[in-house]
């Protein structure tokens, strides 16, 4: 068996009902929220994990005709700023009984203190700082009620370095980050993991950035041969294109924020052989049955983390299936869950929320399309 784990202020629309009749949050409904971005730069992560909770959701319903399930979409645009507007909202609604998500480091920390005084019950299918499941970091340790399905990048970090520099008789490695929780955190990890004397240089950049050119220069005057970025895609798209047109031909490399199609359609032929690295496999991989389910539900290809993101919410409706319906009951499902993915290996959570999967995957950009690579061993 192939080893898995694998918006401006967003209202909170209630934005899919996947019921027979319609359904106005009565006794026979149940809600549960996505969070992530949905809108903005990074929505296609959001969009890509939201459609697998609604595929989830669809089946449960198709089968539960006396228990619907109803989901709230929570768009927080993958920033801490529009998560702490969106979050307490969520965290108010006395409807909604557990969140898919949120999707991203940054904006879980800003939202946990909301969802820890409301007792309500998360798991994040790729939020992987290795501090929110950490009870000695204050003010970034989501327990009691965070949970996550992938490896955090106290794994991706090391994976990441060693995919970045395979192959490479000598590398000279510069590294750029976003100022974003998650790619400080990513760093944390990749750079100590670098062989003596890899890295060059590093650059510290805003994760709204348009023109790299001052990076450019300082990769190109330290000789670096791999570039390694640990921010998100859309502005890794902006920063390999860039690299590119100025010279550089050797190695870019990301992480799991990297990780999304839309890469490698914003980047064109400048992110042809990227490597990148994420703590997910493709639904398809895992079951090719279910992918064309999904894509005959949804109406497109399943995206990245859709294995994870269906996975998060099926153990919620596990939980709600064995007639957990308040949040104290689903969250003590989820403590004690036991839940087998749609790869075959058992999901369970250790005391702090991280999951007992813990494997980093590489992939590349070929032709215009993110393709797996297998394991990073």
């Amino acid at each position: 068996m192939k080893k898995i784990q694998a918006g401006v202020i967003a209202t909170l629309a209630l934005a899919l009902s996947f019921t027979l009749s319609a359904c106005g949050g009565g006794s026979d409904t149940i809600k549960i929220a996505y969070q992530g971005p949905l809108s903005g730069g990074e929505a296609q992560t959001g969009i890509d994990e939201q459609n697998a909770v609604k595929f989830a959701i669809e089946l449960y319903n198709a089968t539960n005709p006396d228990k619907k399930i109803e989901l709230v979409s929570a768009d927080d645009q993958g920033d801490a700023t529009v998560a702490a507007s969106v979050a307490p909202g969520i965290a108010n609604d006395d409807s909604i009984i557990a969140v898919v998500g949120p999707a991203y480091s940054g904006a879980t920390i800003a939202s946990l203190p909301y969802y820890k005084e409301a007792g309500m019950p998360l798991i994040s299918p790729s939020a992987t700082k290795v501090s929110l499941t950490d009870p000695t970091v204050a003010g970034e340790f989501g327990g009691p009620v965070f949970h996550r399905i992938p490896a955090t990048d106290k794994i991706q970090g090391p994976a990441l370095g060693k995919l970045a520099i395979s192959g490479i008789a000598s590398p000279k490695v510069f590294v750029v980050d976003d100022q974003t929780a998650y790619s400080v955190g990513l760093n944390e990890y990749l750079i100590p993991s670098l062989p003596a004397g890899a890295l060059v240089g590093s650059d510290s950049t805003k994760n709204d950035t348009a023109d790299f050119a001052p990076t450019v220069a300082k990769i190109k005057s330290k000789g670096a041969n791999v570039v390694i970025y640990t921010g998100y895609y859309s502005q890794a798209a902006v920063l390999v294109k860039q690299l590119r047109d100025g010279g550089y031909k050797g190695i870019f490399a990301g992480g799991d924020g990297v990780l999304n199609s839309e890469f490698a359609v914003l980047g064109g032929a400048a992110a042809e052989g990227a490597r990148l690295t994420g703590a997910t496999v493709p639904l398809g991989e895992l079951s090719a049955d279910l992918a064309a389910k999904f894509k005959e539900s949804q109406g497109v290809e399943p995206g990245v983390y859709a294995a994870e993101s269906f996975d998060a919410a099926n153990i919620i409706i596990e939980a709600i299936k064995a007639g957990n319906t308040t949040r104290e009951t689903v969250l003590a499902y989820i403590k004690s869950a036991a839940y087998v993915g749609v790869g075959g290996e058992t999901i369970s959570f250790d005391a702090n929320g991280d999951s007992t999967l813990g494997f980093i995957n590489g992939f590349e950009v070929k032709a215009g399309k993110v393709v797996s690579t297998g394991a990073v061993k």
